[in-house]
């Protein structure tokens, strides 16, 4: 058994919080069931299922914590894994920047969990999978792609009376597509809450179109060039900004946020007065937990909002220290934009390039959060309003914060999800000037 309700899960924590003899005691109880099948060559290669459960247990004597984990949950276990936890924060040495436990907080529910999505069966991953293979093989196309569904369930409870509970489904379904030659690549991506906001076979299309149309692909001289970025390519430089918007990184002076000679930047005008991200654990489009990892419940508000930077992140030490108040880390990020899709922004568009897809994305200086990475899987010329061939595939260097300055027009969010990124998003398609693109690549 992995998922508990909440009656079950606060029993089991319950008894940990019962054993402990720590000054504190924090208890996280977690559990999954993830489907996924795989697909390669037109063929299923992987398809599984994965049930699981964890219990963490941090216990703490002042400054001193220990902390261990453990899937099972019977008395003489549960015994075991709190007396180890104390043993090892007696062994711990201080951490001077370690935080009380949490006193009750108020938690309000996000809509995080539906019952479709939880109820996928073998067989409708198996319907997916052929939605995606069979029309590729009918266009002599080979499609390698992955779908994995899961439901899950998070609870936590402490010393000091503190417990949250929520449950929590999710599908991300991803698609390359290749011409047989290995000349034409198309991607798609596509993450959801809710399975009936997925449609397999609009998905595959989208890879397939783009497959064919990347053949052929001719070299552009590398430059600034006007172009439009998918949502999935912005949202990948949008997530790594990010990280840069904590509190402590600015008042050290290691961020872009930071001002020159001291302060920060928090109130200022960094971006195009069109650019607007908020954070709203309840929106029903891209819900997220009502907490972040420490805890803290997480609130809707501004990030920034016409331009100007809002928000920064204040962990409970630094802002302890700072004399500031905490807010829950933010766990999705919903950038306002304009009503046009990705195939509109192109017919508006004189000359430009359209990148499906930024990929291998890395720092370059933090200072400005220049970035550099490669664009993939179908990258196309645009002249009076139309594609007219694809073009190989750049690297680029350039900083989000500059490209945020730099819009000439938003189109409508979409909803996604990246492996490397923390956070769910909406994320509009975008048209920018001046977009740098360093030099050629040779791969699809």
């Amino acid at each position: 058994m992995s998922i508990y309700t909440e009656e079950q899960a606060k029993a089991i924590l319950d008894k940990v919080i019962a054993l402990s003899q720590a000054d504190e005691c924090t208890a996280t109880l977690s559990g999954s069931i993830t489907g996924n099948i795989r697909f390669a060559l037109n063929n299923v290669s992987t398809s599984g299922i994965v049930s699981n459960a964890q219990l963490i247990v941090q216990s703490a004597f002042g400054q001193r914590e220990g902390i261990t984990t453990i899937n099972s949950f019977d008395d003489a276990s549960l015994e075991r894994v709190v007396r180890r936890a104390e043993e090892l924060a007696r062994l711990a040495p201080e951490n001077p920047e370690r935080m009380p436990a949490l006193e009750k907080q108020s938690y309000k529910p996000s809509p995080t969990f539906v019952q479709d999505t939880a109820d996928i069966t073998p067989e409708q991953r198996a319907q997916i999978a052929a939605a995606s293979i069979g029309p590729c093989k009918d266009n002599k196309l080979v499609a390698a792609g992955f779908l994995q569904d899961d439901q899950s369930f998070f609870a936590f409870a402490n010393s000091k009376g503190n417990f949250g509970y929520q449950r929590a489904t999710n599908l991300d379904y991803t698609c390359t597509v290749r011409t047989e030659d290995g000349r034409g690549s198309g991607w798609v991506s596509r993450n959801a809450a809710d399975v009936k906001h997925f449609d397999a076979d609009e998905s595959i299309q989208v890879a397939i179109q783009k497959a064919r149309d990347s053949a052929e692909a001719k070299a552009l001289e590398p430059g600034k060039y006007t172009v439009i970025l998918e949502p999935a390519a912005a949202a990948g430089l949008i997530s790594f900004m990010m990280f840069f918007f904590d509190a402590r990184q600015a008042d050290e002076g290691r961020s872009f946020l930071s001002k020159k000679g001291g302060g920060t930047k928090l109130g200022e005008q960094v971006y195009d007065p069109r650019v607007n991200i908020i954070a709203d654990p309840w929106n029903t489009e891209a819900p997220v937990m009502p907490w972040d990892q420490e805890g803290l419940p997480r609130e809707k508000h501004a990030i920034i909002k016409d331009g100007k930077v809002e928000y920064l992140q204040y962990s409970r030490y630094w802002a302890e220290k700072q004399g500031k108040r905490a807010v829950g880390q933010p766990g999705n990020l919903l950038m306002a934009g304009g009503s046009k899709s990705t195939a509109e922004l192109v017919k508006g568009t004189q000359k430009g390039i359209l990148v499906t897809r930024t990929w291998y994305i890395r720092m370059v200086d933090p200072q400005t959060v220049l970035l550099t990475g490669l664009t993939r899987d179908g990258t196309f010329y645009i002249e009076n309003g139309e594609i007219k061939h694809p073009v190989k595939n750049f690297r680029f260097n350039e900083s989000p914060v500059i490209m945020l300055n730099n819009i000439e027009e938003l189109g409508k969010p979409v909803r996604l999800s990246g492996d490397e990124s923390p956070f769910v998003m909406m994320i509009p398609p975008m048209k920018l000037r001046d977009f740098t693109f360093t030099s050629l690549s040779d791969a699809v």
